[in-house]
């Protein structure tokens, strides 16, 4: 070895080889439940609509589902960090998440199916603030946007999965039912696969030693003001049993294509989320705001456009989903002290998920009654989102660091 050329405690190698091995277990958990719930989700809109449920129930019932699943983190991510019961509130989120989903098989009106949606959007409220702190504590060791990034492209390899399965029973005559009775497979997987990470790493909290001082009762500023900005980016996303609910009404593509449109958006997603991860642990805050940028215009292309058009707006659609899964789970990290950080991602997605609901039931409506005030008012929201970043990025440098 050169002269000068710093050695890496053997330690110190085994500790990051350790945190990555959980970064990827975890990530399989997820590729096994993402296949489960996002093949279901790829379907829903359509189903609801064979159900005789109009695009403003659809709206409506997206945007509060989502709401149910982010607005409870708030409380369940402080319950995490309060008990230090990261394990046991994952494992049981988990379990309501996944179980709930072939449960669509049998659902014979639209308010069952709805019923349903919502429990398997509960029970993810329930275990991702506490999935994430364990995540950002081994990502510590690989780098914050990278691990977060892997975790989300095998998150994604589900996601593209899962469609595929609904797709082809479709496909095949037998029926979105079908479909999601299948997801029973996968949803076993997952419980099966975090069981095992349960035994292998029962205290992921040794990846991140509770080091940094702790600066008052609350939150810190910057994590204030970015989650102000993520607000509107989330206030302007469509979520996708809209787009599925026009694909079908419109008559875009056959209803077998449209989960395949949806596999296409988190195939994109699990590469936008290596790319964006990557990047942000080099280059930081900009990145995120190259992302926002990057996914501004799905809408006009999703909702006014051709079969070809509608493609090319899904696929900016899975990207601006991937630096929402990826990168900026990693700045909470960065901004917020271990001790702190599952109260912090349970407040996060709590802001990000009343923003989401608001949006998505105003973009709901909005289809019923003039489509073009839907687009502009998602395209609207996200550029007014990337001035926001440029100010945020000023009046916190901490953000980026």
């Amino acid at each position: 070895m050169a002269q000068g050329t710093p050695r890496v405690p053997r330690q110190a190698n085994s500790t990051a080889r350790s945190a990555m091995k959980f970064v990827v277990l975890v990530g399989v958990v997820s590729l096994f439940a993402d296949m489960t719930y996002e093949g279901a989700r790829s379907a829903t809109g359509p189903f609801l609509s064979i159900l005789g449920a109009s695009a403003t129930v659809v709206g409506v019932t997206a945007g509060l589902g989502e709401l149910l699943g982010y607005a409870l983190r708030f409380f369940t991510g402080y319950l995490a960090d309060k008990t230090r019961r990261y394990w046991a509130i994952t494992i049981l989120g988990y379990c309501i998440n996944l179980l709930a989903v072939p449960l669509l098989a049998l659902a014979g009106n639209w308010q069952i199916a709805i019923a349903l949606m919502m429990a398997e959007r509960i029970g993810k409220a329930v275990r991702t603030p506490a999935r994430d702190a364990m995540l950002s504590y081994a990502t510590r060791q690989v780098g914050h946007g990278w691990g977060f990034g892997l975790h989300e492209a095998l998150d994604q390899i589900g996601a593209v999965t899962g469609p595929l399965i609904v797709a082809a029973a479709v496909y095949l005559g037998e029926g979105y039912r079908t479909g999601f009775a299948f997801l029973l497979i996968p949803a076993v997987l997952a419980l099966a696969t975090l069981a095992a990470a349960r035994l292998i790493y029962p205290r992921p909290s040794d990846f991140d030693p509770a080091t940094r001082p702790l600066e008052g009762k609350g939150l810190p500023r910057a994590f204030w003001l970015y989650l102000g900005a993520i607000a509107l980016v989330a206030a302007a996303y469509a979520d996708f049993p809209l787009i599925a609910f026009h694909f079908k009404k419109e008559a875009i593509v056959s209803d077998s294509m449209i989960p395949l449109f949806f596999s296409v958006a988190m195939g994109v997603d699990a590469l936008a989320a290596l790319l964006f991860g990557r990047l942000f642990d080099r280059s930081g805050f900009p990145v995120l705001m190259f992302a926002v940028a990057a996914s501004a215009f799905f809408a006009p292309l999703v909702f006014w456009g051709g079969p070809g058009l509608a493609l090319l707006g899904t696929v900016l659609w899975g990207i601006g989903m991937g630096a929402q899964e990826s990168i900026m789970r990693a700045a909470v990290a960065q901004m917020v002290p271990s001790q702190k950080r599952a109260s912090a991602y349970g407040v996060f997605n709590a802001g990000f998920g009343v923003a989401w609901f608001i949006g998505s039931a105003i973009m709901g409506i909005l289809y019923d009654l003039w489509l073009p005030g839907l687009i502009g008012f998602s395209v609207a929201l996200q550029l007014l989102c990337i001035l926001t970043l440029v100010l945020v990025k000023q009046k916190a440098s901490s953000i980026a660091q």
